[in-house]
């Protein structure tokens, strides 16, 4: 598994691209349960198809799709999951894709919050990758991409500041 700090070396090596405005563009969902046996909330990480490591569903645009919608979509496809999305970007997250040629570009994803409503045994990509309900410190252990642990982790706190409140 490599560390945070070879991951910002690969990232620094696209900086260029980055700059030029020539970083592809995906969205993901933070995809998260509140328990009322638990006093903290979860997060749903699955395994990349490729390389097994752990990440949040995310995907390409879909053409006449809105962003959050793009990556309710991605949840249900890569997860299982269905529920409410913010249309509202929570935040953004860069990392490196190797694309299906080989070639390593830059992207941008997107990043919704979603509440599961629904957990559904069938769907797209069962079998192709894990996925585990865990805490969000866990999920932040567990992401490579350094911004996204970032972000895993204000998520957590905006959630349960968000159920303080009720």
């Amino acid at each position: 598994m490599k560390r945070s700090g070879s991951f910002l070396s690969e990232l620094a090596s696209h900086t260029d691209a980055l700059f030029r405005g020539r970083a592809y563009e995906q969205y993901a969902a933070i995809c998260y349960r509140k328990s009322a046996e638990r006093d903290a909330p979860e997060v749903l990480v699955v395994t990349s198809r490729e390389s097994g490591r752990w990440v949040v569903p995310k995907g390409w645009p879909i053409k006449g799709k809105k962003p959050h919608e793009v990556a309710a979509i991605e949840a249900f496809e890569e997860a299982g999951v269905r529920g409410k999305v913010k249309k509202k970007p929570f935040g953004y997250f860069t990392y490196v894709k190797q694309l299906d040629d080989g070639k390593d570009v830059p992207c941008v994803v997107e990043l919704h919050l979603l509440e599961v409503a629904q957990i559904f045994q069938d769907f797209p990509e069962r079998g192709q990758r894990r996925s585990e309900w865990v805490s969000f410190i866990e999920a932040a252990s567990r992401v490579r991409e350094p911004e996204l642990k970032g972000l895993l982790l204000a998520a957590e706190r905006k959630i349960s500041k968000a159920k303080a409140k009720r």
